[in-house]
């Protein structure tokens, strides 16, 4: 976690008016530059799934997810905490093709998280997904999924700043691809988030791929469950936020699993329990369609664009009251 950084130089651009303005205004148009890019269109998500779908996302496996009963319904409801799983059986569902896809507005709750400059116990963000064929599953694709995302992005903060004229970064629309394990030969003795510090700041727009498995020093890049993204087909992309010194992780994404890596992945996690539950004898069994997908912070988006100093300045959560204050006293003012 890169904690709660307080610039000393920091000034927001905007009032707190119209920061509620941009943050409509940059989410409006973010998304439709994405579905336009990635041939998306916008559906409905669940706020909670039943705890026996085998639907929610488990993230690292150790979060604790909101859990509660229902009145009428047997069994246990969670809140989500990605919609990894759900939008792949969505797309079956409704019949996508090869190379149409989906986006929405998911909204989760993770308690487990840490409150800082970058995180929240409450996460915002577009959960995409998209069917591809058997000849879509390398890296090539991969990588051309992910130019055009930064476009979208880079388009949206060239309107952005238009339309505010008072904020004047760009994002870089080159990307630099480096994998997990690139990273760590060329910085074995930093920790992952420090190498991702030192690379993203010589290469602003990188996307680092192959996160989840095992690297050569017997440690992991950052965790992943082992049954929606193939470690070898997925990434997170980075931006250099030079208000906070640090990267900034904009989106975690990738080829989804097949039934080999599921399988595989599954039995280098320790779960190969999983293998019966619904969702994951559909992806076994060939029922639901081989896809990519991936999630991007909503907030972490418009505290980028709007060029913020903490995710607090654009969406309204719980932090300690401590933070409150002392985001204050350098001119960062929470939202409540």
């Amino acid at each position: 976690m890169r904690g709660l950084v307080l610039p000393t130089d920091y000034e927001s651009a905007l009032t707190l008016k119209e920061t509620q303005r941009a943050t409509e205004f940059t989410r409006g148009k973010f998304q439709k530059n994405l579905g336009k890019a990635l041939n998306l269109i916008r559906v409905t998500c669940p706020l909670f799934v039943t705890a026996a779908s085998g639907v929610n996302d488990d993230l690292n496996g150790v979060e604790r997810k909101v859990e509660f009963d229902m009145l009428n319904c047997d069994g246990t409801a969670q809140v989500v905490q990605s919609l990894a799983k759900w939008k792949r059986a969505c797309l079956y569902r409704y019949g996508f093709a090869p190379g149409e896809g989906i986006y929405t507005n998911m909204s989760a709750i993770r308690r487990d998280d840490e409150m800082d400059s970058l995180h929240s116990i409450y996460v915002d963000q577009w959960d995409w997904e998209r069917v591809i064929t058997r000849e879509d599953r390398n890296l090539d694709y991969l990588k051309d999924v992910v130019t055009k995302i930064v476009g979208a992005l880079a388009d949206t903060k060239d309107q952005v700043n238009a339309e505010f004229p008072q904020l004047k970064r760009t994002i870089d629309r080159q990307v630099t691809f480096i994998t997990s394990q690139e990273l760590e030969d060329l910085y074995p003795d930093l920790k992952p988030n420090e190498r991702e510090d030192a690379f993203v700041k010589e290469h602003p727009t990188t996307f680092i791929m192959q996160i989840g498995d095992v690297l050569k020093s017997g440690q992991k890049h950052d965790g992943r469950a082992p049954d929606y993204d193939d470690w070898q087909l997925n990434g997170d992309l980075l931006l250099w936020n030079d208000i906070l010194g640090c990267a900034e992780e904009i989106s975690s994404m990738g080829i989804r699993v097949d039934a080999d890596s599921l399988l595989s992945q599954l039995k280098k996690a320790g779960c190969e329990e999983r293998a019966e539950l619904p969702f994951h004898k559909s992806i076994l069994d060939g029922t639901y369609p081989l896809c990519i997908g991936g999630g991007i912070g909503q907030s972490r988006v418009c505290l980028y664009m709007l060029e913020k100093a903490h995710v607090g300045e654009v969406q309204v959560s719980i932090w300690p009251e401590d933070m409150y204050m002392k985001c204050a006293e350098y001119g960062i003012y929470l939202l409540k």
